[in-house]
């Protein structure tokens, strides 16, 4: 995770402190579900839109089991990290491919 963070901070200049760390947190959780709920391979990307001023996370990875708001198949102090995405993002949703799927995000940002 630390490198997924490291790589975002890197090629989202532009974006405002408070803004990044929210895209931050973002990727933090997705990335962290797909280690812990998804299987290899996994894929991280990052889209910008100018108007309106949006960042899209992607997380793709083989497994299909789609997210669950506050619940975890792990249990115990699992189950925040989608209550989290829920709270920051615009938008979030989950689209299913044949053999995984792709979990992404939209945090807004200033233009």
């Amino acid at each position: 995770m630390a490198a997924a963070r490291r790589w975002t901070s890197a090629v989202l200049s532009g974006v405002t402190d408070d803004e990044l760390d929210d895209i931050l947190l973002v990727v933090d959780e997705l990335v962290s579900n797909a280690f812990d709920h998804g299987l290899s391979p996994r894929l991280m990307r990052l889209h910008r839109s100018e108007e309106p001023c949006l960042v899209r996370v992607e997380v793709c990875h083989a497994s299909t089991q789609v997210p669950v708001l506050g619940r975890s198949r792990l249990g115990g102090h699992q189950g925040r990290g989608m209550l989290i995405v829920n709270r920051l993002a615009k938008d979030w949703g989950v689209t299913l491919v044949p053999h995984g799927k792709t979990v992404c995000a939209e945090v807004e940002c200033e233009p």
